[in-house]
C-alpha cells in the first residue's frame, strides 16, 4: 500500500512539473516574441524558460503549436475579461474591457499577427465579440456612450490600438492608452455629430476575411 501511495505521489509530482514547465515555456514565449517578434528561435525560448530544448519539443512539437497555444491563452484572457466586465455597474463594463484588452495586447504584442487568423480560436473570438457588443448596448442604456456608436466602431478601435501597440514596440508599453482615451472620449454623449456612416457588417466581414488570410 505504501508503495502505491509513493507511485501515485510521484505521478502527481511529474504532472505538476510538466504543467509548470509548459506554463514557463508559454510565459517565456510571450516575453521573447513581444521583444523580438515571431522569427526568434525556439532555443531562445527554452533558454529564457530555463528548460532544455527537449522539454520544449515534448510540450510543443512545433513552433507553430507553441504560437497557437499562446494565442489561445490570450483569447481566453479576452473572454474572461469580458465576462468579468458584465458585472460592472452603470454601463462601465465597456470601458473596463476596452482598457483591459489593450493591456493584454500590449503584453502579447509579439503574436498580434496571429491573433485573428487562427481557426482553432474562432469560437473564443466570436464569444468575446458577442459580450463586447452587449457591453456597448449597456453603456448606451446608461448614457455613457453616444447612441449612434456602432458595433463596427469597436472593431475599428481595436484595429487602431493594435497598430499603435505594434508600432511602439521597444519604445513604450503604454502609448496605446492615450489613443484609447481619445477614442473613448469621442464615444461620449454630447460629442460633435459624426459626418460619416459606420462600416457595414459586410465591410467588417470582408476585413476579417483579409486578416484571416494573412
Amino acid at each position: 500500500m505504501k508503495s502505491d501511495v509513493r507511485v501515485r505521489g510521484s505521478e502527481k509530482a511529474l504532472r505538476r512539473d510538466a504543467a509548470e514547465n509548459r506554463q514557463r515555456l508559454l510565459d517565456a514565449a510571450a516575453t521573447v516574441f513581444s521583444e523580438r517578434g515571431l522569427d526568434v528561435g525556439v532555443d531562445e525560448i527554452a533558454r529564457v524558460a530555463g528548460v532544455g530544448i527537449g522539454t520544449l519539443y515534448r510540450r510543443f512539437p512545433t513552433k507553430d503549436a507553441l504560437i497557437s497555444e499562446l494565442v489561445r491563452q490570450v483569447l481566453e484572457d479576452f473572454v474572461a475579461l469580458a465576462e468579468e466586465a458584465l458585472s460592472a455597474p452603470e454601463g462601465k463594463g465597456l470601458e473596463q474591457v476596452l482598457y483591459g484588452t489593450g493591456a493584454i495586447l500590449a503584453s502579447n504584442r509579439g503574436c498580434l499577427s496571429r491573433m485573428w487568423n487562427d481557426d482553432e480560436t474562432t469560437i473564443l473570438r466570436d464569444e468575446y465579440r458577442r459580450i463586447l457588443f452587449e457591453l456597448l448596448t449597456r453603456a448606451k442604456q446608461h448614457g455613457r456612450i453616444r447612441e449612434d456608436a456602432a458595433d463596427a466602431d469597436l472593431d475599428l478601435i481595436f484595429w487602431s490600438v493594435r497598430g499603435v501597440v505594434a508600432t511602439t514596440r521597444g519604445v513604450t508599453d503604454t502609448g496605446w492608452r492615450r489613443t484609447m482615451a481619445i477614442m473613448i472620449a469621442g464615444l461620449r454623449p454630447g460629442a460633435d455629430a459624426l459626418d460619416a456612416a459606420p462600416m457595414s457588417a459586410h465591410h467588417v466581414a470582408q476585413i476579417m476575411d483579409q486578416l484571416n488570410s494573412r
